[in-house]
């Protein structure tokens, strides 16, 4: 009579805390334990980091990244194999000949998206040109500072895509459907980026665009190392490059310019995704994806 009445109590419980369609914790549940996964991950790592002190300042950026690589990839790979009974390399991360040439192609594309922003802000008369960078700083200046911006840059593109577009959007996912998945992960992409400088609502639609933008690419190549290298060629180019802010962060450029244009356009002193300006770049970013991968479609 007892076990009768227990059966019910644990279907109970099985549909609050268990996915139906596998031995494991529903989605919700995995982010959420995902989320304090970050949070001791990044408690341990700032008490260790505490006793290491920043020698070099140029440096510190580079450092700051390193860590927030070993938060964001601990806390995803325990995650991923603890909690989604899933490997590590099943969220996109799978190794081939095919990875190198996705992640260059995807910094190629930000380059012709990147050039199409500031021609045609300097078209429309909304872009001055002021100089470039090795006619006001030291030649050695210019070199240390590029390098380290590309190396910093590398790791938010692994950080964040592996976070977004690894963790978040395919959780989801596995939990509603990848509309919702695509959605909700760029929603919250678009709100983490509302702690940067001079991040409005605005900006945070702009990011949440970006968001979809890059989980396009991962839906057309079922990886991740294209929407990596997309997001390390978007900061790069944005910001070193063509000398725009990036996400409201004043990087070290290359090109030195003023932005004089309407700001609902030109995004302003956050930089492009908080303007208009981003929605035909995306579509054309887009587009090439679109071709690059094409080939692929014939191989599945």
């Amino acid at each position: 009579m007892s076990e009768i009445q227990s059966t019910p109590e644990r279907s109970v419980l099985a549909r609050i805390f268990i996915s139906p369609d596998q031995p494991r914790l529903r989605a919700g549940w995995r982010l959420l334990l995902h989320t304090l996964l970050l949070f001791i991950f990044g408690i341990i790592v700032s008490i260790v980091a505490g006793f290491i002190g920043f020698v070099d300042d140029s440096l510190t950026s580079i450092l700051n990244q390193i860590l927030n690589f070993i938060v964001i990839t601990g806390s995803v790979y325990v995650a991923r194999r603890w909690l989604d009974n899933k490997s590590f390399e099943s969220l996109g991360l799978k190794l081939s000949k095919q990875t190198l040439f996705d992640i260059l192609a995807g910094i190629g594309i930000t380059f012709i998206q990147m050039g199409f922003i500031y021609i045609l802000m300097l078209g429309l008369g909304w872009l001055t040109f002021e100089g470039f960078a090795w006619e006001f700083d030291p030649i050695n200046v210019v070199i240390t500072s590029v390098l380290i911006a590309f190396v910093v840059f590398i790791f938010v593109g692994w950080n964040e895509e592996l976070l977004s577009r690894g963790y978040h959007l395919q959780t989801i996912a596995s939990g509603t459907n990848l509309f919702w998945g695509v959605v909700l992960s760029s929603a919250v992409f678009g709100l983490l980026h509302l702690g940067n400088p001079n991040a409005t609502w605005v900006s945070a639609a702009g990011i949440f665009f970006a968001g979809v933008y890059l989980a396009y690419a991962y839906i057309r190549t079922k990886q991740l190392w294209l929407s990596i290298g997309l997001h390390i060629g978007w900061n790069f180019f944005e910001g070193v490059v063509f000398g725009f802010p990036v996400s409201g962060l004043d990087i070290y450029a290359l090109t030195r310019i003023q932005v004089t244009g309407p700001e609902l356009w030109t995004g302003g002193a956050f930089g492009p995704e908080a303007g208009l300006i981003v929605l035909p770049s995306l579509l054309l970013g887009a587009g090439l994806i679109y071709w690059f991968t094409k080939s692929r479609e014939t191989e599945k």
